[in-house]
């Protein structure tokens, strides 16, 4: 991928990331999963309850793998002062 399109790729993942992260944080305080909410079936389950959901799950974990792919380059790759 192109440096620009890399960007925007990062950034969108660490977005998806976050809102991931703010569902988990819902369920932990509230039991309430947005997630399935929006696109689950009508359980009030934490697990997922439709292929949709299940699929906007997926979409998390890739995403936090790829921004722990990215923490890792950052981590064992000295960066160049500019």
């Amino acid at each position: 991928m192109k440096s620009v399109e890399m960007k925007i790729f990062s950034a969108l993942t660490m977005l998806i990331v976050i809102l991931g992260g703010i569902n988990w944080g819902l369920v932990g305080i509230f039991e309430f999963d947005v997630i399935t909410a929006i696109f689950g079936d009508g359980n009030h389950e934490t697990a997922p309850s439709s292929v949709v959901a299940r699929v906007v799950y997926v979409l998390i974990g890739f995403s936090a793998f790829w921004q722990f792919s990215l923490l890792i380059r950052r981590l064992l790759v000295p960066v160049d002062p500019e």
